[in-house]
Formats: structure tokens, sequence, C-alpha cells
């Protein structure tokens, strides 16, 4: 395991969890991993947490003494696949700190409702009121800045998913890094005000759920292709792709052939692996941590 903290002009991407909607369990899902969604994303030493799924669980593990007092959790949307480790996030059962989450797709309302009656009796038996940490529940509407007390700022896109989701776009320095899971393409595709969210973007994290042919069956139920995250990216002048919220019953041999039809259209497109890191350094000097075979991310 490698363990680091960014320094001041780094923008830094670690996949904790990478599929989509239930854990992938057994010999054949180790490759790529079996929890659900949970990125880190460090700009320089500001950590932010998207997505709570179960990787957030190792996450919270692996952070050990490197934590803030204030954790910011970002949620695309409050599905069970996106909140479900949070009551397992170690930094919240050990030690009095703040916990906030922020939550865009409730046209202005937070998570604490949702989250309230998810981690109760009977449907679990601690509420978050009774952890260590005292949690904080930010509402706002997909589509606007967020502004940290720290003076950070994120970008935020209202995503197309039954009950809503947000995108998030992450600037440190003169790199940038897109989460853009939980979406289905539209008809017409690519949505030129979803390509200007993500224009430039230097590593866009996209939605590749199903296959083509996969998809057909499953229109309406709010995901997407790989070849719809090339489309968009190639639209929008992204310089590099993470397939991400993959299906649980695709297998590392699935996604293996998956990921080098993908290359051959679009050689700087990858799919995550749970704990790859990508080190965006404002020099423009990328270093990959834990995946040695991961694609390299062009400088600007």
């Amino acid at each position: 395991m490698v363990s680091r903290v960014a320094s001041s002009d780094e923008l830094q991407v670690r996949f904790w969890g990478i599929r989509g909607s239930t854990c992938a369990s057994g010999p054949q899902f180790m490759e790529f991993g079996g929890h659900t969604a949970c990125v880190e994303i460090r700009c320089g030493k500001r950590l932010f947490i998207v997505d709570a799924g179960t990787g957030i669980s190792a996450l919270g593990s692996a952070l050990g003494e490197d934590v803030p007092d204030t954790i910011d959790i970002l949620f695309s949307h409050l599905h069970l696949d996106h909140v479900g480790g949070l009551a397992f996030f170690k930094p919240a059962l050990t030690k009095e700190r703040l916990v906030r989450t922020y939550c865009g797709n409730l046209d202005g309302e937070s998570a604490m409702v949702s989250l309230d009656k998810l981690f109760s009796p009977p449907l679990f038996p601690v509420r978050l009121g009774q952890f260590p940490a005292r949690f904080e529940h930010v509402g706002f509407k997909a589509g606007d800045t967020l502004t940290f007390d720290d003076g950070a700022r994120i970008g935020t896109h209202s995503l197309n998913h039954p009950g809503g989701a947000t995108g998030y776009r992450f600037q440190h320095g003169n790199r940038s890094v897109c989460y853009i899971s939980d979406v289905e393409h539209s008809e017409a595709w690519p949505d030129k005000a979803l390509a200007d969210f993500v224009h430039d973007a230097d590593l866009m994290i996209y939605d590749g759920m199903f296959s083509e042919a996969e998809y057909p069956r499953c229109r309406g139920w709010g995901h997407s292709t790989w070849e719809k995250g090339v489309d968009l990216a190639k639209a929008a002048g992204v310089k590099a792709l993470a397939i991400f919220h993959l299906y649980p019953g695709h297998d590392d041999a699935f996604i293996r052939a998956m990921e080098a039809e993908m290359k051959a259209v679009m050689p700087t497109a990858f799919v995550a692996r749970e704990r790859q890191s990508i080190i965006l350094d404002a020099s423009g000097q990328e270093a990959v941590a834990d995946w040695p075979k991961a694609a390299k991310v062009p400088a600007v």
C-alpha cells in the first residue's frame, strides 16, 4: 500500500471503490477490485472525498494520522452504492472531528434526512449522531460553485440519473479533474453543456457501467458506456479518461478486453483500478502509484 500526501502543487486522484450498484467478490475480480464508489482527491494537501460507497472503509484505514479536523465528503447522489460505507469510515469512529457532507441533487436540501433514516434502526443499529465525529450536512443545487472556508472552489453540474446526480470539477493550479459518474447519455450526444463543463480537463472519471450491447436493455437506468465516455472526452478536449462505476458482473477478463478495445480508439483512456493513484504535477511530470501500467496523463 502507498500512503502519501501530495505536495502543494499536485492534484492527486486515488480510487478506493470503482464498482456500481453492489460489490463484486471473488478471484475473478482481483485486478480491478470490487468495492463501490469512493474516490480520494487532493488539491495540494487539501483532501476531498467523492462518494462514500464501501471503498471509503479502506480509505479511512489508509489515512492513518493524516486526517484533517474537518473532512469534506461530496456525494454524487444518495443511492446505496454511494453512501453505504459512510458508517464504516474510521476517522468518524475514532475521534471528535467534523465531517461535512455535500449533496446537490435534492433541490437545495441536504442529505441529513436521508442519512438519518438509513443509519438508524431498524435499518442500521447505530445513528450517525452517536459517532465521536460531528456530522454537518450541506445542501446545494447542482450547477452551483461550492466555496469552502479555506477559499477552495469546486464546480458542479447536474447529471442525467434517476433522482438526479451531481458531477464535480476540481481545479488546482493548471490541472483539472472531473468526476462524472451515474450519468446516462442523451440521444443527442455529446451533451453540449456537459462538454463545456469538462472542457480541457486533464482527467475525466466517467460512468462506464454497461457495454453497448447491454445498454438497450438497461435504458433509463441512469448509466452509460465507455464508448459514450470516449465520445464526450474527444468532443471536449479531455486529455485522459478513467472508466468507473463498473458493472459488478463484469469480471477481470471482460474488463481487460474492454480496456484494450477502448485504448485502440483513445490511447490515454483506461479502466480505474482500486487503489490506483494518478498524480498530476504542475510541472507536467506525472507519476502513477500502485499500478505501473496506468496511462500517463498528458501535460497541459
